[in-house]
């Protein structure tokens, strides 16, 4: 969730040589109606969780068939079925309708509009603006995610729904509980405004964000994946967070791997001594 602009009609009294301008322009004067709407970040958020994940739930069904593929699936053992991601979708659409769209509703009530900047940002502001979004995000998280887990009710009672599975998989990105929601909402719609984000900024973070959250769980050790492609093991990626799903005690960073490195969290992905566990529909 990200912060829910209004915009007012933008006036071209200048011209930018900024590389960005010319599609900010375009966005601002040809769709006006959907980035003005309080419910384009709701769209946004969901269209991106919907079509990261996606390809891969199809992958999840076709299994071994597609054996380029399958074979770099971390538990090759334990494969969703079309009932779990059926509940996973089902929990995220839940929570949009029950909360999500509510509060945006309560929010435009309440809440003065803010204006969209005519100018763009820079290609630098947006990238070191959305690290630092990141950055802070992912501190926030490991946080919040080490305490629900060494605090035995508030798993129960807050996290404990998304790890309902050992093998996670793409739609179950979204299966969380409706106060862990409202938390990782509050966070995703402070830190830009505390950090001045630009609106496209805030977006381009938003998509990148759920595109990482979506790779964090979907289950397979890809060479191209982001924690391959960015040096240094400076992103877990998904072979981190998968291990998280078997050992739960280890890995609680979103994103990053420092603050698990830090704290002696962190675990290596390797071959789990526990009994095998099948799921069926």
């Amino acid at each position: 969730m990200i912060p829910y602009f209004t915009l007012q009609f933008p006036t071209f009294s200048r011209s930018s040589d900024r590389l960005l301008q010319p599609l900010w322009d375009y966005s601002l004067f040809n769709h006006y109606s959907l980035i003005s709407s309080p419910f384009f970040p709701v769209m946004l958020c969901f269209s991106s969780y919907f079509f990261s994940s996606l390809p891969f739930a199809v992958l999840d069904l076709l299994g071994d068939k597609v054996s380029s593929i399958h074979r770099y699936k971390i538990q090759q053992e334990r494969r969703p079925t079309i009932r779990m991601m059926a509940k996973s979708i089902g929990r995220a659409v839940y929570n949009h309708l029950i909360f999500v769209l509510p509060a945006v509703l309560i929010q435009n009530c309440f809440m003065l509009s803010a204006v969209l900047p005519t100018s763009a940002p820079t290609v630098v502001e947006v990238l070191i603006d959305g690290l630092a979004v990141l950055l802070l995000f992912d501190t926030q998280y490991f946080m919040w995610h080490f305490v629900h887990h060494k605090h035995p009710q508030l798993y129960r009672w807050v996290h404990a729904i998304h790890h309902e599975y050992m093998a996670p998989f793409s739609w179950s990105t979204q299966q969380i509980s409706i106060p862990e929601l409202i938390t990782v909402g509050f966070w995703s719609n402070l830190n830009p405004i505390l950090l001045k984000c630009h609106p496209f900024t805030i977006w381009c973070v938003t998509i990148l964000s759920i595109w990482m959250s979506v790779e964090d769980h979907i289950g397979y050790d890809l060479p191209w994946g982001l924690n391959h492609l960015v040096p240094f093991g400076l992103l877990g990626g998904a072979p981190a967070h998968d291990m998280h799903h078997q050992k739960p005690n280890s890995n609680y960073a979103p994103f990053f791997s420092h603050w698990d490195r830090i704290f002696g969290t962190a675990i290596l992905a390797g071959k789990i001594t526990e009994k095998k566990v099948f799921y069926s529909l």
